[in-house]
């Protein structure tokens, strides 16, 4: 259990959000999202939510643990959901508050089949089968970014410490599922475990390119544009008056 209890803080220190700080204190800095998709915020929100419901000891016995650092991770999920749905674009914004609203009813589908429907180990298998389809949902949820980082090759909305971390979180829940035989926790997380591989893989392939600066001097027609180019114009007069 100590090895369990070790591979589960790993998981906690994820699940509390300390990694994703760094991307959320640019986004509010700036008070827009720019191309960072809040797409695997919603799905790791799921993620917790089905992960936390599974833990519950009604559901699964000598699990709590696991239901206590999802149940946690649920809570922090929905604050920076709250936030990307507030500072994204028109457009962004209304895919991810369906998003959202999906995953509000997906969630509560479940619940309600679970407590009114199912008893004993088919409770178990129903809730451990969402759990884990959805678990690996959300470790597939940056594939949109994995590809823009290959189409840019460029990781800069690909934070390194993020892959770093989800390859952190896959792999200790492998463990612990595995530790535990709990075939609900350690499939998923071991595909997690892959795709963070791959993740960081394309991260240290792409490193050296992080996006082009931000701001570029401006061109002739720009000056021009601008009026800067007029007084360049007139001392160009004068030094021809001076020639001739």
């Amino acid at each position: 259990m100590d090895v369990q209890n070790s591979a589960s803080v790993s998981e906690n220190c994820n699940e509390f959000g300390f990694v994703r700080r760094i991307t959320f204190k640019r986004i509010i800095k700036n008070r827009s999202t720019e191309k960072f998709s809040g797409i695997p915020y919603v799905m790791t929100l799921l993620n917790c939510l089905l992960s936390a419901w599974y833990g519950l000891p009604f559901v699964s016995p000598h699990n709590i643990l696991v239901s206590t650092v999802n149940g946690t991770g649920s809570f922090i999920e929905i604050i920076y959901v709250l936030i990307f749905i507030v500072l994204a674009p028109r457009k962004e914004k209304a895919k991810i508050l369906g998003l959202f609203t999906f995953v509000l009813s997906v969630f509560s589908a479940v619940v309600f089949v679970s407590l009114f429907a199912l008893h004993g180990n088919s409770r178990k298998l129903f809730c451990g089968f969402a759990a884990a389809i959805f678990s690996i949902i959300m470790y597939g949820s940056p594939l949109s970014i994995m590809r823009l980082v290959i189409k840019t090759k460029s990781v800069e909305f690909m934070p390194f410490f993020l892959s770093l971390f989800v390859f952190l979180c896959g792999t200790s829940w492998f463990i612990f599922g595995l530790l535990g035989r709990d075939p609900f926790v350690a499939v998923p997380n071991g595909v997690g475990s892959a795709l963070g591989t791959m993740q960081l893989i394309l991260y240290f392939i792409y490193r050296d390119n992080k996006g082009v600066p931000r701001k570029q001097a401006p061109t002739e027609e720009e000056s021009m544009e601008m009026g800067d180019a007029k007084p360049q114009q007139g001392k160009q007069s004068n030094a021809n008056g001076i020639q001739g």
